[in-house]
């Protein structure tokens, strides 16, 4: 497994786990898949780039950025919004899991922005995660 992979495991778990963000978005619609329309609503989880910072000789340790993106059917920016802060305090608590040989060793929302869609109809929110992720 990739250290982005993990991250992406982690994440998932962290909010499927979490009744805040799954009383906005049912577990079952936080996934990773290609295809659009998104359900609505949805996060979908996948895109990532991982960066070596030098941070340590073995070259265990790389920092994740990896983004999550709302996507939601309405006429306002309001509930793509709600469920990123959502996502938010999730990923507030410190996460502790190992996730097949990695440990998540920090993590924050480094940006959150908001779009509206081209069909007029969507809200879709882009946040990235940033995190350090040491293989163990």
């Amino acid at each position: 497994m990739s250290p982005e992979a993990a991250l992406q495991k982690a994440i998932r778990a962290r909010l499927i786990s979490t009744a805040a963000v799954t009383g906005l978005v049912p577990a079952s619609s936080i996934l990773d898949r290609n295809q659009r329309p998104a359900p609505s609503p949805s996060i979908i989880l996948g895109e990532a780039v991982a960066r070596d910072d030098g941070e340590t000789i073995a070259r265990s340790r790389v920092t994740v950025f990896a983004d999550v993106h709302v996507w939601k059917r309405e006429p306002s920016l309001e509930g793509a919004k709600d469920i990123s802060g959502a996502i938010r305090a999730a990923l507030r608590v410190r996460n502790s899991d190992a996730q097949d040989g990695f440990h998540i060793a920090d993590w924050r929302v480094a940006s959150t922005r908001f779009l509206r869609d081209p069909d007029g109809e969507t809200s879709h929110g882009v946040m990235t995660i940033q995190a350090i992720v040491e293989e163990i």
